[in-house]
């Protein structure tokens, strides 16, 4: 239940640290010394072979404090031949620091000549878990101060029905268990999953700071949780904040107590371990509003306080106990329905002029209610100004875009943990075993889904950041400068991050491994290009564009980098072509091997993956990192040469003769894959000898035809992507074609939004494995609909021979998306991951309002802007 303190071991000592350790114990423990830790600042005893570093230090102030003594003798004395007792002593007492001396110089010679004699004795860090050598963008000036005190408290911990933790490794932290009743039998409530069969949970609205409120529907009662942030005088650090859980009766119900009856469990636990107090009238909440009480480095003392009308009632109650200096405690209230309970977190209570009472009144009662409906008003109002929503759409569509946006704030978690790397077999740093950590981080990130997909998604991400920066840009950039920061030194970027104990927990042990050889989509740069733009045409006030600027300009190096990853190492044979890698080329169970570091996982690429693959979508992806990295270099007015080089490249990527000729299939005017390909491939039955006695039947691939260098003849979202990208002149008649391919319904157009693949395709909605149902190959997905919405809405708008038909399609494919996303919505309480293209029915996981959220830009008509 709890996030675990994250430890990581010592590493052992080389055979040479340890020898030398031992020898100069042996020689200088009769000398204590001690110096001081550099990271500790504590004193420990001085021992040659821990560094290179400080042991060249070392010996070189021992030189030199002991110079007048081990030096040759006076040459004075030398030419006296009287040899006196003085004269003796002060020679035998040289002798003996000779002799030390030497052994000293020894010792210190073994250190150096021992790494150099046994090389392999001490591997080096790897490089894929050392940090890219830049200035972070979170140690912006921008992201300290007010702004991060403004972020510390938040409803952070997505995978939870109700939690609260702030922006710091080690928290405190919140949250909200209850008990449902299913078919006369009661079910825990706590962590966000899909069998607790919720007839809806969600918030309808969140602006990402200090306010949030959520609906949360069981079969027979609903809650609601509003959450409010304050900063008033006395409050320590991050302020105070206030949580209301009301319940309420669904429907017209027997007069059952168990039916009529809440059980509610708020708990605060504290990740360090440390201990709380318990009020005095935690036994009787009438007497004394305060649960309890502690202290903290950031928040100094603070106090749980609890004010409701609810006293324990009924069956199922916690004892009334607890340990010695605990440091979890869990708070029952259980009271007939209806009923409301407020409780608040006050921070700073220690100090004289902290003003608890008054505090407590502010965040309680009708006080707190006021405040509520406040921040209710703010958020519509700002929805409003952001998204100007046309009248036509209705105020059903309004709802659910304001539930579109509210999840994805509410969304947004704080981790902190360590990424877990996939290192070469040949690597000698951890003997026996495949991986490595990444180093400790934290991430702020929106998720994609709470139930299912509760951590970060790197090209998820992107998408998200288009809805973000239009409704608070230093959100935004602060989310962008985190993912930014994670970077390693060869601009690499893990494309899920998975941090901390309670995000592993949601995790299956096959794909919490990352592989820093495959990447993911750079979609960031599309929330940048957007931000960009907008700069450019002056809609951001003076101060924020200011602070944009700013952060591009740190972040140049970053995404330099994250470029120059891909460039290299994500490349095909042919200048100007690129493919993706990680795709398994000796598997026998997958139809067609997945392409998980595109996104579209199983999206059918050629038959057979090699080195002569050439991918469109990433050519094109490729493009716009090109592009937008020349207007920021323009932007900036950096260097000259730098803006050139990448408008060189974007220039030779934009080439349309050169990506026709790598990838048109002109017969129909698509864009297709180029590689090693045979359409000749099915899944078979057959019995498998396992290397035991008992011989296994399984669904294994069949290669009914050899393979040959081609384009590969499937048409899909990958075909659009030139497109997408807007690479395609106005006045091309493949324009045309890929208008054809669009609107025409035996291959992408449905009356809910454009299927993933065509109906025509050989591989449409088949299986990919015995367990693995089609996923990209048939099913409408918002995000990619939401570019081609946006591409349409931009050749609509250009001067041309298609512009009309442009016009029309996209009024028709809009339509069809929202028209088919409220009404699911209105019928199953969620927004769903993807869409049947049959019946337009919500598919995959629910209480997907990650990139499905792009729905609301659609309504918005928000698209970018050249």
């Amino acid at each position: 239940m709890w996030a675990e303190r994250l430890t990581i071991e010592s590493k052992p000592k080389t055979v040479s640290e340890q020898f030398n350790v031992l020898f100069l114990y042996h020689f200088t423990s009769s000398l204590p010394v001690s110096v001081t830790d550099g990271e500790t600042g504590n004193k420990r005893p001085t021992m040659a072979g821990t560094s290179r570093g400080s042991t060249r230090s070392r010996a070189s102030k021992s030189s030199a404090e002991n110079a007048p003594i081990l030096s040759p003798l006076n040459p004075k004395l030398r030419k006296d031949k009287t040899r006196n007792n003085s004269l003796i002593r002060i020679f035998n007492v040289n002798l003996k620091f000779l002799l030390g001396f030497g052994i000293i110089s020894f010792v210190i010679a073994l250190f150096f000549i021992y790494p150099i004699v046994n090389p392999m004795e001490k591997p080096q860090k790897p490089r894929v878990i050392t940090p890219l050598p830049a200035p972070k963008l979170t140690d912006l000036p921008m992201f300290q101060g007010e702004h991060r005190e403004s972020l510390y408290w938040g409803t952070y911990r997505p995978q939870v029905y109700f939690g609260v933790r702030a922006r710091t490794p080690q928290s405190l932290v919140a949250g909200l268990m209850w008990i449902g009743v299913k078919d006369g039998r009661y079910f825990m409530r706590h962590v966000c999953q899909d069998s607790d069969e919720l007839k809806q949970y969600g918030w309808t609205s969140h602006n990402g700071r200090d306010y949030g409120h959520q609906v949360l529907t069981e079969q027979t009662m609903s809650l609601t949780t509003s959450f409010l942030k304050s900063k008033g005088h006395g409050s320590g650090y991050g302020g105070d904040w206030a949580v209301r859980i009301g319940a309420q009766s669904n429907e017209s119900i027997p007069d059952d107590e168990m039916l009529n009856t809440a059980h509610l469990f708020f708990y605060m636990a504290d990740e360090g371990g440390k201990s709380f107090n318990l009020g005095r009238g935690v036994l009787d909440i009438h007497d004394d509003s305060v649960l309890a009480s502690g202290s903290r480095s950031d928040t100094g003392d603070w106090q749980l306080h609890l004010l409701s009308e609810a006293r324990k009632f009924g069956h199922l109650l916690l004892s009334d106990s607890s340990d010695d200096s605990p440091s979890i405690l869990v708070f029952q209230i259980s009271a007939r329905i209806p009923f409301r309970a407020d409780i608040v977190f006050l921070s700073g209570t220690s100090t004289r002029d902290s003003r608890v009472e008054e505090r407590l009144s502010r965040l309680t009662g009708i006080s707190l209610t006021s405040l509520l409906s406040e921040k209710q008003k703010e958020f519509d109002d700002k929805f409003k100004k952001c998204f100007s929503l046309s009248d036509e759409l209705g105020l059903e569509s309004e709802s659910v875009g304001k539930v579109a946006l509210g999840n994805m704030l509410g969304g947004i978690g704080y981790f902190f943990g360590q990424s877990k790397i996939w290192l070469p077999s040949t690597s000698t740093l951890n003997a026996g075993d495949n991986s490595v950590l990444y180093w400790p981080a934290e991430l702020y990130t929106a998720v994609p889904s709470r139930p299912f997909f509760p951590r970060g998604f790197l090209w998820d991400e992107g998408f998200h950041q288009l809805l973000i920066w239009r409704w608070d840009i230093y959100i935004s950039l602060d989310i962008i400068g985190h993912w930014l920061d994670l970077m390693n030194i060869d601009g690499w970027i893990p494309r899920e991050l998975i941090l901390g104990a309670e995000a592993l927990s949601k995790v299956p042990e096959e794909f919490v491994l990352q592989h820093p050889t495959n990447g993911n989509p750079p979609t960031l740069f599309l929330a940048l290009r957007d931000v960009i733009s907008s700069l450019k045409k002056e809609k951001f006030a003076a101060a924020e564009a200011s602070d944009i600027s700013v952060f591009l300009d740190r972040a140049f190096v970053r995404l330099e980098a994250w470029f120059k990853w891909f460039n290299t190492t994500q490349s095909g044979k042919e200048l100007g072509s690129y493919y993706w890698h990680g795709r398994d080329a000796a598997t026998i169970r997958e139809l067609n091997p997945k392409t998980l570091s595109s996104g579209l996982d199983d999206y059918p690429r050629a038959s057979h993956p090699n080195e002569d693959e050439r991918h469109v979508d990433l050519r094109c992806w490729m493009h716009l990192a090109a592009n937008s990295m020349r207007s920021i270099a323009e932007l900036l007015k950096m260097d000259k040469d730098v803006e050139k080089e990448y408008g060189f490249t974007a220039k030779m990527l934009s080439d349309f003769e050169l990506l026709n000729k790598m990838h048109l299939d002109s017969a129909n005017g698509a864009y297709c894959d180029y590689g090693n390909h045979t359409e000749k491939v099915q899944l078979t039955w057959k019995i498998l000898e396992t290397g035991s006695n008992y011989p296994r039947r399984e669904l294994v691939r069949e290669v009914l035809e050899k393979p040959v260098l081609q384009l590969v003849p499937h048409l899909g979202y990958v075909s659009l992507f030139p497109f997408i990208l807007r690479l395609i002149p106005p006045d091309s008649w493949i324009l045309d074609r890929q208008l054809d391919l669009i609107s025409n319904r035996s291959i992408l157009w449905t009356d809910y939004g454009l299927r993933s693949l065509s109906k025509t395709s050989s591989m449409y909605m088949k299986r990919n494995t015995e367990h693995d149902a089609p996923y990209w190959r048939g099913p409408i997905w918002i995000p990619l609909n939401y570019l081609i919405v946006s591409s349409l809405h931009h050749y609509s708008q250009e001067p041309g021979p298609h512009r009309e038909r442009a016009k029309t399609i996209y009024t028709d494919l809009r339509s069809n998306l929202i028209r088919n996303i409220v009404g699911n919505y209105q019928r199953t309480g969620y927004l769903w991951e993807q869409y049947d293209q049959k019946r337009g029915k919500g598919k995959g996981a629910r209480l997907f309002t990650g990139w499905t959220a792009t729905v609301l830009l659609i309504m918005a008509e928000a698209y970018h802007e050249v």
